[in-house]
């Protein structure tokens, strides 16, 4: 993962059920050279997705990054499975960023969310 640290320190919003989560956990190589600037562009890429919701990401003291992508319904889940841009992403990312990584896919049905203040 790259350091998100421009972006405010809250996470995405709870969206009014059924809605999708696409989590992807990951441990990176040594060897990260232009994964910053392709994940960037992922960032962006995404946006621009119909029914594209928000994304959190966190990473573990030891290595482990997670990313979760939220999207309002399953065609927006899959038109970003499908993007070239991204798929082109995906592949380098097998060859050369990641050690090992798991994707899980969810219909989430229950969402809340609390607020301080």
């Amino acid at each position: 993962m790259t350091q998100h640290s421009q972006a405010p320190v809250a996470p995405v919003e709870a969206y009014e059920p059924p809605y999708y989560v696409a989590v992807f956990t990951a441990v990176r190589t040594e060897d990260q050279s232009g994964y910053g600037e392709t994940d960037a562009r992922m960032e962006e890429l995404v946006k621009d997705i119909p029914g594209y919701l928000g994304m959190d990401h966190a990473q573990t003291p030891g290595g482990l990054g997670i990313t979760v992508g939220y999207f309002r319904d399953a065609d927006a889940l899959t038109q970003w499975r499908t993007n070239a841009e991204h798929r082109a992403a995906q592949k380098r990312g097998r060859a050369e960023w990641y050690e090992s990584y798991t994707l899980h896919v969810a219909k989430v049905e229950r969402s809340h969310s609390f607020a301080r203040g």
